[in-house]
């Protein structure tokens, strides 16, 4: 039993000649399906699709989100449930399976952890091929560099942003944004953009004070054209 986890960033169209030759390789496509109308995996399946790969959609578990400040507790027991929904799957079916991993795998995915545990139930090999990430399509299409000349970039999530705001961070690649809390960061520049690689892309860049109030309103734009928002962008101090 084998198990590839193949980054396929957003979509059929940055897919590498590396892991087309994988999926070749590959017997069917394991994938989450989060509901009906899941936008993800109708890319998931045009990517299968254009390989000749049967894509298997397993209903993704519902995580708790009951208490938000036991995160990490309800990510754990996400994860668990979801490497029970795997095993049986693969169980059944053995031969080559795919995960078709959104941008790349190493960045803020947890399909690797979940392959990990799957690796401790049943006997199987794996291999990890990396994929276009979005801070790196965020860069091209504004045309940047994600750091300053002898700087970091700090690359972080919404939910962690006030916390490595106040650690003395001042570039950070910021994703998993939700709602994005910039109070007093109106100087700041931003680089910003929304379903990055889609038809419903959206991106805006400027000084934080006067671009925000238009990011609100492409980011619902992006969210009625998909039916989903993925957004990721850069926040520079002035």
């Amino acid at each position: 039993m084998r198990i590839r986890v193949l980054g396929v960033g957003m979509g059929p169209q940055h897919v590498t000649p590396e892991v087309a030759a994988a999926l070749r390789s590959c017997d069917y496509v394991l994938a989450a399906e989060k509901r009906e109308d899941d936008g993800l995996l109708s890319i998931r399946r045009a990517i299968a699709a254009e390989h000749g790969l049967e894509v298997v959609a397993v209903p993704d578990p519902v995580r708790d989100r009951a208490d938000p400040a036991d995160y990490a507790g309800a990510v754990k027991d996400w994860h668990a449930a979801r490497v029970t929904a795997y095993e049986q799957v693969l169980r059944e079916r053995s031969g080559t399976a795919a995960f078709l991993v959104w941008g790349d795998p190493s960045l803020y995915d947890s399909t690797i952890r979940v392959v990990d545990r799957l690796a401790e139930r049943i006997p199987l090999e794996y291999d990890v091929l990396p994929g276009i990430s979005a801070p790196q399509l965020l860069a091209a299409r504004h045309r940047i560099v994600l750091h300053p000349v002898g700087r970091p970039v700090h690359i972080t999530t919404g939910r962690r942003l006030r916390e490595d705001l106040a650690a003395g961070q001042t570039n950070l690649c910021v994703m998993l944004t939700g709602t994005l809390d910039l109070a007093e960061l109106e100087d700041w520049s931003i680089w910003w953009g929304a379903n990055l690689g889609t038809d419903s892309e959206e991106l805006l860049a400027g000084r934080v004070g006067a671009v925000l109030p238009s990011i609100e309103a492409a980011r619902e734009r992006a969210k009625a054209a998909a039916g989903w928002v993925m957004d990721v962008c850069l926040l520079r101090e002035a």
